[in-house]
């Protein structure tokens, strides 16, 4: 679906819940995503809280694989009914949270009715009452799947880079998010750049926007530095945090953890 057909369709009516779901989401593919969600929950576990990670890339899921799991149960069972949400949440000893995996090459996920987009939701936010943090993984883009499960969670964050057509992807999001969900919490996680200061220059770029045209200002969360650590713990299908815990990309997403969690 374009931006333009978007924009024609009813809002979605915000969802009740949610207290304790942090959606990551972003316009585009290629940003790090998931990678981010994955180490976002990593440093959550590592802090003493119970951490849900939820892949909801409907049909282009890839949790499982970056982790290297190979779950007997995915969100594919779900939907079919041959499995409730809570028996598809399988432990990661190694990261210390829990994982529901999705199904990836699945059209029909991807085009699941909204009344059951809402209602996997809504089981969702029941499950996510046993953690203390769910991390939800969205889809890459702006499309009407994507955006309902992202009005369940209590803060959303949009990770970009410094590309144009991210931070133009950034803010196409940003903005259809805002119509559909004016109380959406959205934070700004800048990833891949140089140094922190490159970071900011880009989040400004990407404020400035949504200051000129939506009359909103969405707080920085953080700045994540580019770190070729992290394309190796990819290949190695194992969390940053376990392989390469001293690496700068490793703090930084740490220091988000902190900021945005720590109490006080």
């Amino acid at each position: 679906m374009t931006a333009a057909a978007s924009l024609t369709r009813p809002a979605i009516r915000p969802l009740a819940g949610g207290r304790n779901l942090v959606a990551i989401a972003s316009g585009k593919g290629g940003v790090g995503k998931t990678w981010f969600a994955i180490t976002l929950a990593h440093a959550l576990a590592r802090a003493g809280d119970r951490v849900l990670l939820f892949d909801g890339d409907l049909g282009l899921a890839n949790v499982d694989i970056q982790l290297g799991l190979t779950p007997e149960r995915d969100l594919g069972s779900v939907i079919a009914g041959r499995a409730s949400l809570a028996a598809a949440a399988i432990p990661v000893p190694d990261v210390g949270f829990d994982v529901i995996a999705g199904q990836s090459g699945s059209t029909s996920l991807a085009a699941l009715p909204r009344e059951q987009l809402r209602a996997l939701s809504e089981d969702l936010a029941a499950l996510g009452e046993r953690y203390d943090r769910v991390i939800l993984d969205l889809g890459a883009g702006i499309e009407e799947t994507v955006r309902t499960l992202a009005t369940r969670a209590r803060l959303c964050l949009v990770v970009t880079t410094d590309e144009p057509t991210a931070l133009t992807d950034a803010y196409a999001f940003i903005k259809l998010m805002t119509r559909d969900h004016t109380a959406a919490d959205l934070r700004i996680v800048v990833n891949q750049v140089a140094s922190p200061a490159a970071g900011e220059r880009t989040y400004a770029t990407l404020r400035k926007a949504c200051e000129g045209f939506l009359k909103l200002s969405p707080p920085l969360a953080g700045v994540v530095r580019h770190d070729r650590r992290v394309g190796d713990s990819i290949r190695l299908q194992t969390s940053l945090l376990t392989r390469f815990p001293g690496s700068e990309a490793a703090a930084d997403v740490e220091a988000v953890a902190r900021r945005l969690f720590s109490p006080g």
